[in-house]
Formats: structure tokens, sequence, C-alpha cells
């Protein structure tokens, strides 16, 4: 696992060692910040069950202004905190904890993102649950996406909350799914 482009390209990254993370691979990471192009730049991004932190360590190494990262382990703020050593990237937060509730957080703080991108575990139904949270919404600028990753084998709701599944892109057993706030 690596920075693909950017500032810290080619730093390699760690990972927490066993199952209970499962990084995005280079080339569904390459595939998401090609979709997303030049708008990383100077841009929010939220980075919801966050692992080893990869995905936000790219956007930052792509040129965005702030990351936040959240996720309910220990020990991933910790490989976070590491990987962002390691690449020698500014710009970050890291909150540890549960993720419905930290978005309830940040939307009371007033905090808003144009990108949030959310990789939960796969088939346990937490896509669907965070982007029905009440706090997901709030966190999103006007003109945001919220990309999630899940599972071949995952429902990929089309209407949920105020939300609606604008692009899906299939890439092997995993895909990515991009939600934009519903116009009236």
């Amino acid at each position: 696992m690596r920075i693909i482009a950017g500032k810290a390209r080619g730093t390699k990254l760690q990972s927490r060692p066993g199952l209970s993370t499962r990084p995005t691979g280079d080339r569904v990471k390459e595939a998401l910040f090609n979709i997303l192009g030049v708008g990383v730049n100077g841009s929010s991004f939220l980075d919801l069950y966050a692992g080893s932190g990869a995905i936000g360590l790219e956007a930052l190494s792509r040129g965005a202004d702030q990351v936040v990262w959240v996720d309910a382990n220990p020990a991933c703020a910790a490989q976070i905190r590491a990987n962002q050593e390691r690449t020698r990237l500014e710009g970050g937060r890291i909150y540890t904890g549960d993720v419905i509730r930290t978005l309830e957080r940040l939307e009371g703080q007033g905090e808003v993102f144009d990108y949030v991108f959310l990789d939960p575990p796969y088939d346990q139904g937490l896509v669907r649950k965070t982007l029905e949270a009440k706090g997901l919404p709030g966190v999103l600028k006007c003109d945001g996406i919220i990309i999630a990753e899940a599972s071949k084998k995952e429902e990929a709701p089309i209407d949920v909350s105020n939300l609606c599944l604008k692009r899906e892109q299939r890439y092997g057993d995993t895909r990515l799914l991009f939600y934009e706030l519903r116009r009236s």
C-alpha cells in the first residue's frame, strides 16, 4: 500500500495486521482519485472508517487543504498518526470514536466537507446505516460528494435520506458509490 500521486508519491504506508482492516487497493484508490480529479486540490475531505488513513493521506498528497479521519479503533488512529508522520503531510485531524456519533459532533461544530469517503467493513449493513445517519447530510457542502466503498454483494441504496446515487463503478469485488444531496 502506497501513496499513488502528489507530494508524498511513492511513500509506503502501513496497515494494522490481521483481518480487522481491509485497505482500499491501489487500483480502486487510483480510479477514485481519477474520477475526483483536480477537485481534490484545495478541498476538505472526511475519511470515515479510516483504517490506515490511506484515502485521506492520498487526498492530502494531491492537495486537499484538510482531512478529518474517523475510526472507532484506537489502534487504527495510532496507525493513521504513524502514516501521516511517514508521509510528512500536514492538515489532518483524527477522531477516535463511533462514526455515527462523530458525524453528529462534526455537524454540531458546523464542519462541512467537499468529499466524504466511507469504507466500512463489508457486508454488515454499515453503508446504509451511515448514509442514513442524521449528521451525514449536515457535514456535506451543498455541492459535495459522498463516496461509499462497498462489496459487490452489498445493497446500494439508490435514494436514502436526502441523498441520491449519481454514479456507480465496479472494480472486481469492490464498488464505489457516489452520492449527492437531492436537489428539490
